[in-house]
């Protein structure tokens, strides 16, 4: 297996941990933010379990099909992440067409779209400069 698929495979795995880890209760806090910082609701859930079977699928079809993923799902999650950054909603999970922008704590708007920000600019990374770079035949 060639390492685009390696990481696609990653990716699935982490986003359904995201998931996963939004329902044990050790990661609340009393006002039942994930790591204090923010709550994730079912459109939250359903885009990250989303990304994550789309990452998952895409690993287990092809090379293309992972490259294209990270090509699309790159740009997609951090753009999202700048959104979320300067407006406390990002558009993916739809949160600024139901809460608007949401005024947070410099550390609260940072710490909650940091991880969009990283796992998107790593996904262009992947998708755009490494891809290039691999000698493996598209499937």
């Amino acid at each position: 297996m060639d390492t685009i698929r390696r990481i696609g495979w990653f990716y699935f795995v982490g986003l359904m941990a995201v998931v996963a880890i939004g329902y044990v209760p050790g990661f609340h806090d009393a006002d039942g933010n994930l790591f204090g910082l923010f709550k994730l609701d079912l459109y939250d859930d359903s885009l990250h379990a989303f990304s994550g079977i789309w990452a998952g699928v895409a690993a287990w079809w092809s090379y293309g099909a992972t490259r294209t993923y990270f090509r699309l799902f790159g740009p997609l999650y951090f753009a999202d992440g700048v959104m979320g950054l300067f407006l406390g909603s990002g558009y993916l999970d739809g949160g600024i067409f139901l809460y608007g922008p949401i005024q947070q704590s410099l550390y609260a708007h940072v710490f909650a779209n940091l991880p969009h920000l990283l796992i998107g600019g790593y996904a262009m990374r992947v998708g755009y400069r490494l891809a290039a770079t691999q000698r493996t035949a598209v499937a």
